[in-house]
């Protein structure tokens, strides 16, 4: 792992985005050279079109999860996954190169030869989503404990990262009812230190249940870090590892004494600047959509285009917001709000169609733009909900210390949720984008929604 601008990030993920993205710069101005006789023509003629066809290959890229090493999806879907890729990114790419002057010699065979390296990105990418990981590349992972926090770590790293190797677990002191296979805990020998040499670990996760007086060797743990094997404790863990912060682990002091929430002035301004412009340029290109999505709507039922409710915003103020109407008028008829659920059948056709491609949220831009919203925070939820939910959930009103946002992190990670354990999942995320919130972290959420929409995954 990888913390780049507070946001953790798998290397093999920064490096393949790296490896493409270098490479697409250098095929292009390679071709680009070919044609005008030098590399110190190419740059100021070809500079801009080149720049942008490595940032639409990334973004294309990221958006369709091809950075993201998938472990519940087959390679036929992959493959399909990255024909649609194709199909977005060869005409992107022969479009952006038309934009090179008409006299250059053989321009056609120019824009064909950056599409064909385009598709073949594509392609080896696609590939490479399923590979399996080189031994070289793993990480070497020693876990210390032996008890049910211990069987959690083992399992998140199993399940998330492809690219960990588990050395085995390491009982402490006063545990003793392992939840491990015996097979998987090793024996002591000397020190802690001489094991974690021996096995040439690169990590070592501190997952333990019991933390009395005795249950943590402190001076073993330094050892090994001051010898350069990382050491983690159990909350770092789900953190780097899942992009949560797990609360059936979490005490206050980690929150108060650790790095992150960090809400400065210059933070906030930097936020509002690009929320401004992206609202604004969103707005405009999402103008025609919005446009026929109210004629649509009109046209199935009677009632209005709109719909307006009560949520909740920074700091537990209440906001309204607007959406697409999507259900019919007497949804809550009854007075009482009621969870959103799968195959509702208050939804109405043209509702399941705006649901799925995130349509109806688009009037939420307006309130980003008054400031109520950001682009990128947690969703704000109705004030019933929240009510409940805070008296249920440990550090829920955490999620009030930012602006709510049109998407978020919780929304490209997780499915729909309509439940109080589902609002749990959710909040683990929520409070990891509050922590370290920033825009580079917007931009990943930004990025990944788009791949959200075009998937329809978590529609409800």
């Amino acid at each position: 792992m990888i913390r780049l601008f507070s946001h953790y990030m798998r290397w093999y993920t920064l490096r393949g985005m790296l490896f493409d993205g270098g490479l697409m710069l250098v095929v292009c101005l390679g071709v680009v050279a070919s044609q005008i006789g030098g590399l110190d023509l190419a740059l100021p003629l070809a500079g801009g079109p080149v720049v942008s066809i490595a940032a639409g290959l990334l973004a294309v890229n990221g958006a369709s999860g091809l950075y993201r090493t998938p472990h519940d999806v087959s390679f036929g879907r992959s493959a399909a996954r990255a024909m649609v890729v194709l199909l977005v990114a060869l005409p992107l790419g022969y479009v952006l190169f038309g934009m090179l002057p008409a006299g250059l010699a053989n321009r056609e065979l120019a824009r064909l030869s950056i599409v064909g390296a385009m598709g073949a990105l594509v392609v080896r990418r696609a590939y490479l989503a399923h590979r399996a990981a080189e031994a070289s590349a793993r990480t070497r992972i020693l876990i210390f404990g032996v008890g049910e926090a211990a069987a959690e770590v083992s399992a998140t790293l199993t399940r998330a990262d492809p690219n960990a190797r588990i050395l085995g677990h390491v009982a402490g002191p006063n545990e003793r009812t392992p939840a491990i296979p015996a097979n998987k805990i090793l024996a002591m020998p000397s020190s802690l230190p001489d094991l974690a040499y021996a096995l040439e670990a690169d990590e070592i996760v501190v997952a333990l249940t019991e933390r009395r007086a005795g249950s943590m060797p402190l001076r073993q743990l330094l050892d090994c870090k001051v010898s350069g094997i990382k050491v983690y404790d159990l909350n770092t863990h789900f953190e780097k590892t899942l992009g949560q912060i797990r609360t059936d682990y979490l005490n206050a002091s980690w929150l108060i004494f650790g790095d992150g929430f960090n809400q400065g002035a210059w933070r906030t301004a930097v936020k509002r600047t690009f929320d401004i412009i992206a609202a604004t340029v969103l707005l405009l290109l999402a103008s025609p959509v919005m446009v026929i999505t109210s004629i649509l709507i009109k046209m199935e039922s009677a009632g209005p285009v709109l719909y307006r409710q009560e949520r909740v915003g920074l700091n537990g103020r209440n906001f309204s917001i607007a959406k697409f109407r999507s259900m019919r008028t007497d949804a809550e008829k009854d007075g009482t709000p009621r969870w959103a659920a799968a195959k509702d059948d208050r939804v109405t056709r043209v509702g399941h169609v705006i649901r799925r491609l995130r349509v109806d949220e688009l009037p939420q831009l307006f309130n980003v733009l008054r400031g109520e919203m950001s682009l990128v925070g947690p969703r704000p939820e109705r004030p019933f909900f929240v009510e409940q939910l805070t008296q249920e959930l440990p550090f829920y009103a955490l999620r009030h210390s930012v602006k709510p946002g049109v998407t978020g992190w919780a929304q490209v990670r997780y499915a729909y949720g309509a439940t109080v354990e589902d609002s749990l999942q959710k909040l683990q995320y929520d409070l990891y984008y509050v922590k370290n919130h920033g825009l580079f972290l917007d931009l990943v959420v930004l990025l990944e929604t788009v791949g959200v929409v075009l998937t329809g995954k978590g529609a409800r």
